[in-house]
């Protein structure tokens, strides 16, 4: 199997680059950047070819600005793949809720269906297992409705029970950032009651949301025995945005274990 390095020699040698070639050009990065740490050495560079010495994070910038490669390809030669990034943070839950601020890759693949039964009805709930037909491999840049330029995402903290049941402790939900501002009237229950993600001094919070001369009120779930929480507004709370979906567990002996 072909490492790293030697991958790297391949594509200098392809381009006919001479090791002092690369010396120099890394050393104009180094300039233009004003740090030394983009420069990479004659016996560094042979190193990295020769004996499998792992680039820094600077001459890797470097060795990818002088060859034209692609950052995140070149790291997936030493192992890092970055778009496994959000499925370590998905499996990583921290106790308190915070902003998911990873955007996912274009070349993202993900498992979609493919083709249905022509005779599903999508006016009914159903089972959607049984009516896929056929699956496939999409881009997550294709993923359209995802308004990605506009959307952020959350985690809802596993200790997090303030919107409870609405929001489980351990919830994904997605943010749309051009609903920060707070809605006075439109709903006619809980259940459709406009949510808003917010960042704090201390942290991040979600709950439903209300202004009263200059004071910021989020009030939690009624069930979730959280007191609410004030601040002024503007000044001490930012509303990101408002939830728009949520993806969380249903699993009853998970939240018991949880709360617990």
């Amino acid at each position: 199997m072909e490492e790293a390095g030697q991958k790297l020699r391949r594509f200098r040698e392809r381009l006919g680059l001479r090791y002092r070639d690369v010396e120099e050009a890394s050393q104009r990065i180094a300039n233009e950047r004003g740090n030394h740490e983009f420069l990479i050495g004659l016996s560094r560079l042979a190193d990295i070819e020769n004996k499998g010495t792992v680039p820094s994070v600077y001459r890797l910038y470097s060795l990818c600005a002088i060859y034209a490669l692609d950052f995140s390809l070149v790291l997936s030669w030493y192992g890092i793949e970055l778009q496994q990034l959000p499925a370590h943070t998905a499996r990583l839950p921290l106790q308190n809720t915070h902003a998911v601020n990873i955007k996912a890759p274009d070349r993202l693949q993900v498992d979609f269906p493919a083709e249905f039964d022509i005779d599903i009805d999508l006016q009914q709930t159903s089972y959607l297992a049984r009516h896929i037909r056929r699956w496939g491999r999409l881009p997550v840049s294709m993923l359209d409705s995802l308004d990605l330029p506009h959307q952020r995402y959350g985690f809802i903290g596993t200790a997090d029970w303030s919107m409870y049941p609405i929001l489980r402790p351990g919830s994904f939900v997605q943010i749309d950032e051009t609903r920060r501002k707070i809605a006075r009237d439109g709903w006619t229950g809980d259940h459709d009651r406009p949510i808003y993600f917010l960042e704090h001094r201390d942290g991040y919070l979600c709950g439903w949301c209300s202004e009263r001369a200059g004071l910021l009120v989020v009030q939690p779930h009624s069930g979730s025995n959280t007191p609410l929480r004030v601040f002024r507004y503007p000044g001490d709370a930012e509303i990101i945005g408002q939830i728009v979906a949520v993806a969380m567990r249903l699993d009853p002996a998970k939240r018991r274990r949880t709360r617990s």
